[in-house]
């Protein structure tokens, strides 16, 4: 493969889906590094993004709605099929191979929260779906750092069925169902209980109000220039690891559920935030009060992603930036998760209460993802991001802060 050529040939779209930041060298050291394990060329490229949630936060698995974005960052595969049924797949910065067999897709328990896992349910909900497989070998690097709130997980699953489907279905995957066999895989072979808004903006892309309440999924684009106005997008990470909170996320939508069920129904996307507050005497004592915070949270939050969307299709900049601030203070006071209750360390929080004393009156800034750790979202005048980059820095680390870019685009095979 001459990996200049490629690049030259497909320079337009990249530029568009980096934000016109030049890839060549990263591309350049994957197919390297392809070349290393497998002693042999790669045939194609996949690429799948992170994500930015925007204003939703842990409404999509209520059926509620979410403003999303897919982002400059992504997990990228240098692939070529085998002819054993196998996939062998290495990731920068793990020393061994992860290797699947594909003659068996049962769940592995002791896979679970693992890439093995994930290999092998998305390989599973596909040949359920009349889907084929077969073997491939790749090479795989991602800037979605993992535990960054940007949905690494979601990137790497979006990217599989993104794999399969170029180099054995001729790439006819919709991007819901791509969304959706990545959902699965991580539900029930990886054993995380998501929603479907993090596989939903990766597959999908661009800036979208998503309405899970709908089936299929509606996803509404929605045309927006940050820069354009004068603000940087930017994600902080704060610090904390995802990877031992399974259980703090899981009682989200558990406690939403137990609330939900008060009101015969599975989900709350059809109690309105009126009836819920008429309803807290006889919730009191039934389901913990905890539960009652966070289902109050739900229903405010889905009509706040509908507003934050309007607002942004009015041009109404002012009134995003405080359907945001709202939003986060909403996760802080009534879902209640951006710190774990047996750590006393509080690293959003406190990025949070820095970005509220920085930005106040100028822009906007929240706790982004599924909390607990990672990072935060902030919009950040460009006469102000040094000096807010390099505040944030010195408290959560050099380059802790993040300026993204909106992608067009969501998984794309680039040939």
């Amino acid at each position: 493969m001459d990996v200049r050529a490629w690049y030259d040939r497909n320079r337009d779209r990249l530029n568009a889906l980096y934000a016109g930041q030049d890839q060549y060298e990263r591309y350049n050291r994957l197919v390297e590094a392809f070349r290393g394990h497998f002693k042999r060329e790669p045939e194609t490229f996949v690429s799948a993004p992170g994500r930015a949630e925007v204003v939703g936060n842990h409404t999509d698995h209520q059926n509620g709605k979410v403003l999303a974005a897919a982002v400059n960052l992504d997990t990228v595969a240098a692939v070529a099929p085998r002819d054993d049924n196998r996939v062998v797949l290495y990731s920068e910065g793990f020393p061994k191979a992860f290797d699947v067999d594909l003659n068996d897709l049962s769940i592995h328990d002791d896979e679970e929260e693992t890439t093995l896992s994930l290999i092998r349910g998305v390989a599973a909900r596909l040949v359920q779906l009349n889907y084929k497989i077969g073997g491939f070998d790749a090479s795989v690097t991602s800037t979605v750092f993992k535990g960054s709130g940007l949905s690494s997980s979601a990137a790497f699953e979006v990217m599989l069925v993104g794999v399969f489907d170029a180099l054995y279905n001729g790439w006819v995957i919709d991007p819901q169902e791509n969304a959706r066999i990545s959902r699965y895989a991580e539900n029930v072979y990886f054993g995380k209980p998501s929603g479907l808004m993090d596989q939903m903006a990766s597959a999908v892309g661009g800036l979208s109000i998503q309405d899970f309440g709908s089936d299929p999924t509606d996803v509404e684009a929605i045309q927006y220039d940050f820069g354009a106005k004068g603000y940087a997008v930017c994600v902080v990470s704060a610090g904390g690891e995802h990877g031992n909170l399974t259980d703090e996320y899981a009682a989200i939508p558990f406690e939403m559920k137990s609330v939900a069920k008060q009101f015969g129904q599975e989900l709350l996307q059809n109690v309105t935030p009126e009836a819920l507050f008429e309803a807290i005497p006889r919730l009191k004592n039934v389901v913990t009060d905890r539960a009652i915070l966070r289902a109050l949270h739900f229903v405010d939050a889905t009509r706040r992603a509908q507003d934050a969307a309007d607002a942004l299709k009015r041009d109404d900049l002012k009134t995003f930036f405080n359907v945001v601030i709202r939003a986060g203070n909403s996760s802080w006071e009534l879902l209640q998760n951006l710190s774990v209750a047996t750590s006393s360390n509080q690293e959003i929080p406190l990025a949070l209460e820095m970005s509220r004393r920085m930005l106040e009156g100028r822009g906007a800034w929240r706790n982004h993802g599924g909390g607990f750790a990672g990072t935060i979202l902030s919009f950040v005048p460009f006469d102000m991001l040094d000096y807010y980059r390099s505040v944030m820095d010195s408290v959560f680390g050099q380059g802790a802060t993040t300026p993204l870019a909106i992608r067009p685009e969501g998984v794309v095979w680039i040939k």
